[in-house]
């Protein structure tokens, strides 16, 4: 599954699964484009990919800003000229319940940067995307489809909308032949937990799958592989589902 000559914008791609993104692309071939909040973690995938590709472009950038949003596809044109694969993949998540009296606070919080963003950079990479027929990945959860943990409502919320809108543009895009599919991961051993205000303990997530495990941000960076491939050709609006056999069990 080469990339060469291909260029692939990877968002949240300090650490976790977008970290692994990149160096998996970068290792096939392709230009990439990180884009993250801490420059620290930036310079350290840079370097990964590096030791097997290209150094890839860095954008600094927290893209529940609008302002700053709006530079990252623009960013990636100057530098490669083109765009291939969309992967949006920043998320994160604020601990919110309605009887607390902060879910609306949560829901802002939470889609700002998991379902606000996505739409922002996803309209504006769309007419590059289809001048190159390439193709979008949307990193959503198996929390779009499954009743919420506590403290998770938000972002499951955000989640199931994030699904709803990755069909309903890989509808409108396919005449014009661009693919959108849907990663949905159960639990990935990330720093999205260390980063949130909800501190539940990854034991519990281990012991909620059929496998009793936790994925790993390589599992999740090999199927992006494949469905940006022409491997994955006849594929758009399709939810890929990861999770150890988490939802078996829900």
């Amino acid at each position: 599954m080469s990339f060469t000559n291909k260029v692939v914008l990877v968002t949240g791609g300090s650490s976790g699964i977008g970290a692994s993104a990149a160096v998996h692309f970068a290792k096939e071939g392709a230009d990439v484009a990180i884009v993250g909040r801490n420059v620290t973690k930036l310079d350290n995938v840079a370097r990964e990919c590096a030791q097997v590709g290209k150094k890839p472009l860095i954008i600094k950038a927290d893209i529940s800003n609008d302002e700053e949003a709006k530079t990252i596809v623009q960013q990636t044109i100057d530098a490669f000229g083109k765009l291939d694969v969309l992967i949006n993949n920043a998320g994160m998540n604020k601990s919110g319940s309605l009887l607390a009296g902060n879910l609306l606070e949560s829901y802002d919080a939470v889609t700002a940067t998991n379902l606000r963003a996505v739409i922002l950079i996803t309209s504006l990479a769309a007419p590059h995307l289809i001048e190159t027929k390439g193709n979008i990945i949307n990193v959503s959860s198996i929390g779009g489809t499954m009743v919420p943990m506590p403290g998770f409502l938000a972002y499951c919320m955000g989640k199931a909308s994030l699904n709803h809108f990755t069909r309903g543009i890989a509808l409108e895009l396919a005449p014009r032949g661009v693919r959108a599919n849907i990663i949905s991961p159960g639990p990935v051993l990330t720093d999205i937990i260390e980063n949130s205000d909800n501190q539940i303990s990854w034991d519990i997530f281990r012991a909620a799958t059929a496998l009793k495990k936790l994925g790993e941000p390589s599992e999740i960076a090999e199927l992006m592989l494949f469905l940006a491939s022409d491997k994955a050709r006849s594929i758009t609006g399709s939810n890929y589902v990861s999770d150890n056999g988490m939802l078996l069990l829900r």
